[in-house]
């Protein structure tokens, strides 16, 4: 069977067919993203269609949970029972997570903070698991469609979109004034700003949808003014100067969100300037020339915290390669690197290997088997491939970021762990 013929581009699942009118094919053959590269998105795309197994079992769980997700009802800000300090229920509000009563108040009155020890409380009435389901259910469909061409998933990734986001009725303001709230503390904080920073991925996704009839222009259109607005509302409010300033990882979080903004919205001396500084601010403030992360490394989750922060320098760095600011390279005078954070915690991809702390709740080590695979697509390191080469072969082969950072050998064949 012929992948290309006369005006249809067929993609063949494993036994299934799908097809795209060949105008559509070439539009959702390029996607505008930034968290990923295109050209890989493209790469995988086309192995997916020629059946590659080795990228059938993350195709097929892929294609599982977009299945599920058709049923979905699509989340609402409205959903909640609760509602912000503000008394407009369109307003996005979440509770701290690691804030409690206090007992030694008969009332509990003011709450107090226990790093790392979640509060069950939190997470209940509020948008804190609406959210999260949108932004996974979005990425889940956006990658499901551009990878098999099923109209079905572009169709309900746009539905979701509309209500979260565009619907006047049901949409979310475009502003985080009140996230992560505690009582009789805080009616907002700045720090609640790390709950969207997957607002990124869920542009790169809907842009997935570049093949569909069902994420309309006038639906790009509004999107794109709902993210100028929410843009505008990062850069000068109280809440978003707050977490610009945080040195951790809510810092180098807050660059990869509004850079990716910024770029979304074509404003790339915006993202270029704060991808230029963020080399400072971020990577040589934050890493030791020895690689650790102090910041990270104090919390009662040192493991954790460490690859969630190297995982936001990682996607700094994949958004400062479209400014032409190269951090993957980056070293200061004293020897601070991307590179050395990465090697400092690449030995503990081994689950036999001990952690030197001991911390609340063990980290997944396997975060780091992404980070090596989007490291490799960059720049070759032998100590990298082999520990990339040994646990990704036993790692889970179905897991969603093999489709998204394909490893080739340093003669530019591919890796099949």
């Amino acid at each position: 069977m012929k992948l290309l013929r006369c005006s249809t581009f067929t993609f063949v699942l494993f036994g299934a067919v799908a097809s795209l009118p060949a105008s559509r094919a070439a539009a959702a053959a390029a996607p505008t993203v930034f968290q990923v590269s295109a050209s890989a998105l493209a790469e995988t795309r086309a192995r997916v269609a020629l059946g590659d197994s080795a990228l059938q079992p993350a195709v097929m769980r892929l294609r599982k949970e977009a299945d599920a997700l058709l049923k979905l009802k699509p989340p609402s800000v409205l959903d909640k029972p609760s509602v912000a300090a503000s008394g407009d229920k369109h307003d996005y509000f979440t509770y701290g997570p690691y804030w409690w009563p206090d007992p030694a108040k008969p009332d509990g009155l003011p709450y107090i903070r226990r790093d790392g020890d979640l509060n069950p409380a939190s997470k209940k009435g509020t948008d804190d698991a609406a959210s999260d389901l949108v932004t996974e259910a979005i990425q889940t469909l956006g990658l499901a469609y551009y990878f098999t061409g099923h109209e079905p998933y572009a169709v309900q990734a746009a539905r979701i979109a509309r209500v979260w986001f565009l619907d006047p009725a049901t949409k979310m303001n475009p502003n985080l004034d009140h996230a992560q709230a505690i009582p009789l503390v805080t009616k907002g904080r700045g720090i609640g700003i790390i709950e969207t920073r997957e607002m990124g991925r869920i542009a790169d996704a809907l842009a997935m949808l570049g093949g569909s009839s069902a994420w309309t222009p006038a639906d790009r259109s509004a999107f794109t003014a709902w993210l100028e607005a929410y843009y505008r509302w990062l850069l000068t409010s109280a809440n978003g100067i707050d977490e610009q300033d945080e040195l951790n990882n809510h810092g180098t979080w807050y660059d990869a969100q509004a850079a990716h903004l910024a770029l979304i919205l074509g404003k790339k001396d915006d993202a270029k300037k704060i991808l230029t500084t963020g080399l400072k601010l971020r990577l040589a403030a934050q890493v030791e020339p020895d690689g650790s992360q102090p910041r990270e490394l104090a919390r009662t989750k040192s493991l954790d915290y460490s690859l969630f922060n190297l995982e936001a320098l990682f996607v700094n760095a994949q958004l400062a390669s479209e400014v032409g600011v190269d951090w993957w390279m980056f070293t200061t005078a004293d020897g601070r690197s991307l590179s050395g954070a990465l090697h400092y915690l690449a030995p503990y991809a081994d689950p036999e290997k001990a952690w030197p702390k001991k911390d609340l709740v063990a980290a997944d080590r396997a975060r780091l088997l992404p980070l090596f695979a989007q490291y490799l697509a960059h720049r070759d390191d032998p100590v990298i491939r082999a520990l990339y080469q040994k646990f990704a072969a036993t790692e889970e082969p179905a897991a969603r970021w093999r489709l998204l950072w394909p490893v080739t050998t340093s003669r530019g064949s591919k890796v099949s762990p």
